[in-house]
């Protein structure tokens, strides 16, 4: 996988990022303090995990922040998930983000696959 590779995966990750950011500011103050800021929190780790594994010398301790990158995702998705089963966010307005977390995933999964061998 190359530099350039990782960077774009990096880059998506970050626009993910910013997306969920302006997402959570959408929610309703009930739901603003908790679920935000897990959203928040969540989405944030994955960058900076890709960043931090990238940073790396060793290929297993890249797997081991890449691995925990695709967890902040999974994550991600269930808060995204319960915000839009309780109401406070329409199918719609996760457009954009949910768009982000299907491209993510399959980068990091194919980051992990071409690290992996």
């Amino acid at each position: 996988m190359s530099n350039e590779d990782e960077l774009d995966v990096w880059r998506l990750a970050m626009d993910l990022a910013v997306e969920v950011h302006r997402l959570s500011t959408r929610l309703p103050v009930q739901g603003r303090k908790g679920l935000a800021d897990q959203m928040r929190r969540a989405a944030s780790s994955v960058p900076a995990n890709i960043a931090e594994g990238n940073a790396r010398h060793h290929p297993r301790e890249y797997l081991h922040f890449l691995s925990i990158a695709q967890g902040s995702m999974a994550e991600l998705r269930s808060h995204l998930e319960l915000a839009q089963r309780l109401s406070y966010l329409r199918h719609r307005e996760l457009h954009t983000a949910l768009h982000y977390y299907e491209r993510v995933g399959k980068m990091l999964t194919k980051l992990v696959q071409a690290i992996s061998i």
